[in-house]
């Protein structure tokens, strides 16, 4: 064997160490879904002050034989923000406390993202990717998911209970978010709406949310049978059962929430075709479809965001057959489905607020 030393040695280990970060980079996702099911954030919460290992080892019941299991588990956890670290006076111990991160994994946050990402963590959507140089070969299943489970996401999530809850949960999560800022910050973009259609709303959130702040504006939720069995919403929103690719109750504006990104182009034309007859038959003035979604754009500086994109695109792909798309891409969906104009307003984060209007 060669002797590497030097300049060229350097950068081997540099290469190696790159390569070990990106193997390892599962442990992340594996700690932090970890401290959600020990309820470290809302222990540290409940405490009122930073809280010492001793402290949290105790609140959470742990064996003091795992004790050095837990000091190990917030190191962790505080190197990739999801905590913070001070020294506890006046006994100058280490003690651990929340950050606008953890917050975020609050039981009661109404903004929680814990239940999605107990979700997302779920065997049940991890094992696929297992399979997915496998996929690369195969003529037959659409997606990786397939190839485990023998059948789509969505059917699966019909015929198992536990996959439908804990999806509907983590989307309802994401909801609580968006729809607090849609309805604080977009408000001009539901005025003069009369009625809405959710389209795929799940359990209801967003449509409860518009209702709430737009209570002139009549609200449906609507989704699969399985999905809004049972469901009970606020006065002014109504819940119907159906499927999108067939038809869609009608209403001056139609809401896609997180949906077209779940679909191949061909698919989401066929959604988006079908939102244009519902507009067609609503009675007020002002038509159009309303877009929460992700327009994938590269921004300079900003690797964290544009590696969150990427991930989100291979999701699709691994999960549902769909995609991200950039803004050509929009574009020509809207087209195909014979739609005019459209305004895309960046205002959540990675995900953008689209307003797609009707040919004139």
């Amino acid at each position: 064997m060669n002797m590497v030393n030097g300049e060229k040695g350097s950068e081997l280990l540099q290469a190696q160490a790159h390569i070990w970060n990106h193997i390892f980079n599962f442990i992340n996702s594996m700690c932090l879904k970890c401290a959600i099911q020990l309820g470290i954030p809302d222990t540290i919460h409940q405490y009122g002050q930073p809280m010492t290992l001793d402290a949290l080892v105790s609140a959470l019941q742990i064996p003091p034989s795992r004790a050095h299991g837990v000091d190990r588990l917030m190191h962790i956890l505080v190197h990739s923000g999801f905590f913070e670290k001070k020294k506890h006076t006046p006994d100058g111990r280490d003690a651990y406390m929340l950050n606008r991160v953890s917050e975020l994994l609050l039981k009661d946050n109404p903004s929680s993202v814990a239940p999605f990402a107990l979700a997302m963590l779920d065997p049940i959507l991890v094992d696929p990717w297992h399979r997915l140089s496998a996929w690369f070969h195969d003529r037959v299943n659409p997606t990786p998911f397939e190839m485990v489970q023998g059948m789509s996401h969505w059917r699966y999530a019909e015929n198992e209970p536990r996959l439908n809850r804990f999806f509907n949960e983590g989307m309802a999560s994401d909801a609580r978010m968006v729809g607090s800022m849609v309805v604080n910050q977009c408000r001009g973009v539901f005025d003069g709406i009369r009625s809405l259609v959710d389209v795929g709303g799940g359990t209801g959130t967003m449509a409860n949310a518009i209702a709430s702040a737009f209570p002139n504006t009549e609200c449906t939720n609507f989704d699969l049978p399985h999905v809004v069995a049972d469901l009970e919403l606020s006065k002014n929103v109504k819940c119907v059962a159906g499927d999108m690719f067939e038809a869609i109750p009608p209403g001056d504006a139609i809401l896609l929430k997180w949906i077209l990104h779940d679909w191949s182009d061909e698919d989401a034309v066929k959604i988006l075709k079908r939102c244009s007859e519902a507009i067609t038959k609503g009675k007020g003035e002002k038509k159009k479809v309303i877009i929460i979604d992700m327009v994938v754009e590269s921004r300079d500086g900003d690797k964290q965001m544009n590696e969150t994109q990427l991930f989100f695109d291979m999701l699709m792909m691994t999960l549902v057959s769909g995609r991200e798309r950039n803004e050509t891409e929009w574009a020509k969906l809207f087209v195909d489905a014979g739609f005019g104009e459209y305004k895309i307003t960046p205002i959540l984060g990675l995900r953008s607020l689209i307003e797609v209007y009707p040919s004139s």
